[in-house]
């Protein structure tokens, strides 16, 4: 017996989820983040709409795709929004409104990644590595966080990145290290940061460390109380986690899980298919 057209449909359609699905379980399998909403949406179970009246041969398929979110699934952007990002860090470069930090940078770190990015990274200040590169977490630091959003399925170019303040905090001449911004200088950069996030119009913000938060919230509480809830920045939602200087001091398995955890809970918001082998990182045999 011929099979039908839908029928031959069905069949092939069962045939590329499997498929996806064989790959998706693969321990080398990287996709970017579409591919992996894709899959998630062919896993949903078809439903087929009949009509009473209609004969066999008349039955017609359609997809069911996943609602979303009704504030994720509105229009967030314009097509000018890429040229107003950049005529803002224009704007910024020149910024002097904190003239002791605009005579000791080396230059002004705007932040980096997609301008359309879903997820949006919100860390403290430049550093002295980032001061001297101008982009936001390239030192140490920065390397374990790229290694956090490329374990959660991400590209470094697939999220923004950026700091509450754009310049490096001025140290005295030969000082080591870097210094936490000051309320009022995280105030007076806050505007900028403020911009950005109207114009990328992120899905889902991360804090990384007790600064953020008080640069983004004012919140003074330890991170240990803030981390692995759910803020608003706006209409954002904003997850607060430690920063990844922190796992740099202190590498005990049980906080790089509470971090892992709160990128677990990122994933989910962004109803991003989480395998087992992600939700399985860094518990302790």
């Amino acid at each position: 017996m011929a099979l039908t057209k839908t029928q031959l449909f069905e069949q092939g359609l069962k045939l590329v989820i499997e498929a996806l699905r064989n790959i998706e379980k693969r321990a080398d399998f990287h996709a970017d983040i579409q591919l992996l909403r894709r899959i998630q949406q062919l896993k949903e179970p078809a439903k087929v709409q009949v009509s009473p009246a209609s004969p066999e041969s008349q039955r017609t398929t359609t997809i069911s795709e996943p609602r979303e979110k009704v504030e994720f699934d509105a229009p967030r952007r314009s097509p000018g929004d890429r040229e107003q990002l950049e005529k803002l860090r224009l704007a910024i470069a020149n910024c002097a409104k904190c003239p002791h930090l605009a005579a000791s940078r080396h230059t002004v770190v705007f932040g980096t990644g997609n301008p359309e990015a879903d997820l949006m990274f919100v860390g403290e200040a430049p550093g002295a590595d980032e001061d001297m590169q101008g982009e936001p977490f390239v030192g140490r630091a920065g390397e374990l966080l790229t290694k956090i959003i490329h374990t959660m399925g991400f590209r470094r170019s697939d999220v923004f990145i950026a700091n509450v303040l754009k310049c490096r905090p001025d140290m005295p001449a030969g000082a080591p290290g870097n210094r936490p911004p000051t309320p009022e200088e995280m105030a007076t950069c806050l505007p900028y940061l403020q911009r950005q996030i109207e114009l990328i119009r992120p899905k889902v913000m991360v804090a990384l460390g007790s600064v953020a938060m008080r640069g983004l919230f004012g919140k003074t509480e330890p991170m240990r109380l803030m981390r692995g809830k759910w803020h608003t920045f706006g209409s954002i939602p904003v997850m607060a986690t430690y920063h990844p200087s922190y796992l740099l001091r202190n590498q005990a398995m049980s906080e790089k899980r509470r971090v892992w955890e709160d990128m677990l809970l990122v994933l989910e918001r962004l109803e991003i298919p989480v395998s087992e082998k992600q939700r399985n990182y860094f518990l302790t045999r």
